[in-house]
């Protein structure tokens, strides 16, 4: 299929201007508690986002434990279709309301902004009323399991406003919630990848960010171990401006900072993208590695995954072009993109633009988006670019 890039490719900048395999997890379940996390966990954090952060752990591993319940038990009746035909799952409604929920119970001085991407439509239809009852019995579930709410049993009702407190439409002023209840619902579908993610934004720009991977092995992933379970899953990883990125098992085991990888030569980097080809040009992505000598075969996982996995080191690069007429939306990079960054990792556009979180729920952007560290981006830059020119070429 011809790719119209007719457009002139911006000239790349010199400066940054901020700081084929198939993945197939088979996981042995495991129930799992909401970690207690001590002073001295929290004290990794900026001091003035102590309190959001702690929430925010709490709601985002509250929401994988109920992801993990509905994914062991899937049926068929679990999953409805959205009007762009993506599919949407009780756990995707769930997971929103319920850290709708705690992040407001766990906040209350605060004003309450998220900016989410499900919302309510559907299940206040009639043909909508089972998949309600189910939601709502879920998070009830949870919520009773997690003990620290008392008797707070939500209705219907209830549930329904949690989830349409995502609608908020976030901006460059005020403090924002971004979230992605079930960032990668196909690879939830499958068995396979998927993410909680959580970010926070202050007056435009990215200062927290949570990522809850439940099928995310604690080891490293690798090309030549891909098909292969290593060790326990289940990662949680977090981030707050200024303070690095943190990573612990999802059931609150001893913290472990991370960094992206350190390599500089390409021929010994590997690259994820996409596992579904619909959300991201595998041609494209394969030209721009071939120009810049990755011998590796891409790893290609659903969800911002691949960010908590890039920014421990277990790849060196990340490609996503996404066909064209498509619009980034926040919640897609958020959490990600703060996790990457505070690791030491660099997140740009297709031109080298830092990406801006401030202008609502879309992002605008050149083109694609590419993630690596501060050695390799320049190269990778220019290997984006030839590969970008050669395919305008191409279509002429």
């Amino acid at each position: 299929m011809a790719i119209n890039l007719l457009r002139t490719v911006p000239k790349v900048q010199t400066s940054i201007t901020s700081k084929p395999s198939t993945f197939l997890f088979f996981t042995t379940r495991r129930s799992f508690s909401v970690p207690s996390y001590s002073p001295v966990a929290l004290a990794v954090c900026s001091m003035s986002y102590e309190k959001e952060l702690a929430a925010a752990k709490k709601a985002a591993s509250l929401a994988a434990r109920l992801c993990q319940k509905v994914q062991k038990g899937l049926l068929q009746s679990d999953v409805q279709s959205k009007s762009d035909r993506s599919p949407v799952t009780v756990a995707d409604y769930g997971s929103q309301a319920l850290v709708s929920f705690v992040l407001e119970r766990e906040l209350p001085s605060e004003p309450f902004s998220l900016v989410a991407e499900e919302d309510s439509g559907d299940l206040r239809k009639e043909s909508g009323q089972e998949t309600l009852h189910r939601v709502t019995e879920l998070v009830n579930e949870i919520l009773s399991s997690e003990g620290s709410y008392g008797a707070s049993t939500l209705t219907a009702d209830d549930v329904l406003r949690a989830i349409d407190n995502g609608k908020s439409e976030g901006g460059p002023t005020g403090q924002h919630w971004v979230l992605d209840p079930i960032d990668g619902t196909k690879g939830f579908l499958r068995g396979d990848q998927y993410a909680i993610a959580l970010a926070l934004l202050d007056d435009g720009k990215v200062v927290l960010g949570i990522l809850a991977c439940p099928n995310l092995p604690l080891e490293p992933i690798r090309s030549n171990n891909q098909h292969s379970l290593v060790g326990d899953v289940g990662c949680l990883f977090f981030s707050t401006v200024g303070a690095g990125t943190y990573m612990q098992s999802l059931t609150g085991s001893t913290l472990t900072k991370v960094s992206v990888s350190a390599t500089e030569n390409p021929e010994e980097a590997s690259f994820f993208e996409s596992y579904e080809t619909a959300h991201s040009l595998h041609d494209l992505t394969s030209s721009i590695a071939q120009k810049l000598g990755v011998k590796a075969p891409p790893v290609r996982i659903d969800s911002q995954a691949k960010y908590g996995a890039l920014s421990r080191g277990d790849g060196a690069i990340y490609l996503r072009f996404p066909h064209k007429g498509y619009r980034e939306k926040i919640w897609d990079h958020a959490a990600g993109c703060i996790v990457v960054t505070e690791a030491g990792g660099v997140v740009t556009d297709a031109a080298g633009n830092a990406l801006d979180f401030s202008r609502g729920r879309y992002l605008d952007l050149y083109k694609g988006i590419i993630v690596t560290n501060q050695r390799l981006m320049p190269s990778l830059l220019k290997a984006v670019q030839e590969a970008l020119q050669q395919t305008a070429s191409s279509t002429l």
